[in-house]
């Protein structure tokens, strides 16, 4: 059976501003850090890949002496700590309900469970965040049917293709088995890399990015029943979307001729994921 494969943040829920953000800022409070970021200024740290990549960006050879990190080992245990701290405070956000799924997530994958599908998320956030958004967005029963690729299980994060490779690894699949659900356009090309097709669903901080390669572009999964109908952005494929992607639009997706990879050149840029 095919696989339908998501990334997590953005995708499952909408958690940068309103969690990953937040728990940054608590955790360098925590840890009497002097650097509190603004939304605007996050949204240039989402492009840094991971959460102690972006935890580390702060630490100018100033700050890092006025801290007391005085040699590399110094820093890299500060930023394993502040790194354990922030998950710590981001996972107790998502079990208060402070980040209910994106629209259409449960919906998509109850259709894709009861019709057999592999179900996995591939993402290097850290993997009790990761299964924490995961069990909030589809509930506990459906969670337990993913497999999940999380934390820092490969060298190089996205746009890097490891994770997307690692799963399709693990999971005994061929690129044209899987379909994955994705929102930034690091990720897209992750995705691509490892010769996967993509679906985008936009977010808040990546709705301006370019998603050339994707084959089909949305706002969301749509959820009609409850009144959020997906809206169509981009539809290269021209598919058939009416109001929400279904199993039959995936199913019509991994009919298609598989997506070019993209160049060198592209992939080889700072490599972002989430937190």
């Amino acid at each position: 059976m095919p696989a339908l494969i998501f990334d997590c943040d953005g995708v499952l829920a909408d958690t940068e501003q309103h969690g990953h953000l937040p728990a940054f800022n608590q955790t360098f409070s925590d840890f009497n850090v002097p650097v509190q970021w603004t939304t605007e200024e996050y949204a240039e740290k989402v492009k840094i890949g991971g959460g102690k990549e972006r935890m580390r960006s702060i630490l100018t050879e100033e700050l890092a002496g006025s801290l007391g990190l005085n040699d590399d080992a110094a820093v890299d245990q500060a930023i394993r700590d502040w790194h354990k701290r922030k998950t710590e405070i981001y996972k107790g956000m998502v079990e208060s309900g402070a980040m209910p799924g994106r629209h259409g997530i449960a919906r998509i994958v109850a259709e894709a469970h009861d019709a057999g599908w592999t179900l996995a998320v591939a993402s290097t956030s850290a993997e009790p965040a990761v299964r924490a958004v995961l069990g909030h967005a589809v509930g506990p029963d459906l969670a337990a049917h993913f497999s999940v690729f999380a934390g820092d299980i490969v060298p190089h994060k996205k746009p890097a293709p490891d994770i997307y490779l690692v799963a399709l690894r693990d999971l005994g699949l061929e690129p044209d088995d899987a379909v994955v659900i994705e929102d930034s356009r690091n990720g897209m090309l992750a995705a691509l890399g490892a010769g996967l097709r993509t679906i985008v669903t936009v977010s808040g901080y990546t709705k301006e990015e370019d998603f050339s390669g994707a084959s089909l572009v949305v706002s969301s999964l749509g959820d009609p029943e409850n009144g959020e109908p997906a809206e169509v952005l981009q539809n290269p494929l021209g598919l058939d979307v009416p109001d929400a992607v279904s199993l039959s639009v995936l199913q019509d997706i991994l009919a298609q001729p598989r997506p070019a990879a993209p160049q060198p050149s592209t992939t080889a840029s700072t490599p972002t994921e989430k937190s």
